[in-house]
């Protein structure tokens, strides 16, 4: 498990009974046995890859969790459908149950990263018996709306999120793969390097205009970076599919009549860094109002890629948590 080859670590694929298939990293610790290893399902976000997770599954091997981390539907070396529809989060919460059945897991504890937190937030809503507890890292918690807002509507209200407009039109998928490599360094830039592309249009503009990115200034090595260019080369249509679902996704939970409150049980962490652009205090406050067990972390000088920029303090904050967890069992039908 040397987060510096990616072989290195232990790869499956497997056809899933939604019908899917999914490349997946699946690590086992020194005499597993189901009943005394919790699972962490790790999930990653956007543009990322079970790679995201190269510098915890070690660590927390050891510590003796098994650590199961996907390609999520449209990434590396999984199945990457060309609908939309085919990414709803209700469909991807189907994927990721799936997968824990097919490795004859009951319950686990999921953990998740930018789109991958909203996805396990999603999770803890559809599939709430199969949770032992919730972590979810640099984007919080937010609850099924009863109303439907378009993505420009949005936009709109939190002029942060106006990068998704552009990220939502069939347009953005044929941009980016032709600049994959300027638009990889606009994303996973450093906070002190990072170029602001939030605001609606800028981030066309950068990707159409910003000439080819010699020098590194991401959080990423060269070989990482190439990694990322190898893999995401595979497609980026699957990738920017998950902003396309706003519609559908409203749909599903409306239809659901999804509760906004997760399980008043639930044991839940949330990481943050105090330089993402991508957060905003007042959603960190409301998503209180919803989890009755949340815990907020800040940390302090860090950015959107905590799992990079802060790989060993993410590590031992979550590992810690869950230590505690183990100490003060919850009162939920499994137990860590």
């Amino acid at each position: 498990m040397d987060p510096h080859r990616p072989l290195s670590f232990a790869h499956t694929t497997s056809l899933l009974s939604t019908g899917r298939t999914y490349h997946f990293v699946d690590q086992l610790p020194h005499n597993y046995h189901p009943n005394r290893n919790p699972t962490l399902l790790c999930v990653h976000g956007f543009p990322d890859l079970w790679y995201g997770w190269r510098n915890q599954i070690g660590p927390w091997v050891r510590n003796g969790y098994r650590v199961v981390a996907p390609d999520m539907l449209g990434y590396g070396g999984t199945d990457k459908p060309f609908d939309p529809a085919e990414y709803s989060t209700k469909k991807l919460c189907a994927d990721l149950a799936a997968l824990l059945d097919l490795l004859a897991i009951k319950q686990a504890i999921l953990v998740g990263h930018d789109w991958g937190s909203y996805t396990v937030g999603r999770f803890a809503l559809w599939y709430p018996d199969r949770l032992l507890a919730l972590v979810i890292l640099s984007v919080p918690y937010t609850p099924p709306s009863p109303h439907y807002m378009p993505i420009e509507k949005v936009a709109q209200v939190a002029p942060n999120l106006g990068y998704q407009v552009y990220f939502a039109s069939q347009e953005s998928t044929n941009d980016i793969s032709k600049n994959l490599k300027t638009f990889l360094s606009l994303m996973f830039r450093t906070p002190k390097t990072a170029i602001n592309f939030t605001p609606l249009g800028y981030l066309e503009r950068l990707v159409k205009e910003l000439p080819p990115i010699e020098d590194n200034k991401t959080v990423l090595t060269d070989d990482e970076l190439d990694y990322y260019y190898q893999q995401l080369g595979r497609g980026m249509n699957g990738p920017l599919n998950y902003y396309r679902t706003f519609l559908h996704r409203h749909e599903e939970e409306f239809e659901a009549k999804l509760p906004a409150k997760l399980h008043p049980d639930l044991p839940v962490l949330y990481i943050w860094g105090t330089k993402d652009p991508s957060v905003t205090q007042s959603v960190i406050s409301k998503s209180h109002k919803f989890i009755a067990k949340l815990q907020d972390v800040a940390v302090e000088g860090r950015g959107h890629w905590l799992m990079v920029e802060a790989k060993d303090e993410v590590t031992c904050i979550i590992s810690e948590w869950l230590h505690g967890l183990v100490s003060s069992p919850i009162k939920r039908e499994g137990k860590l």
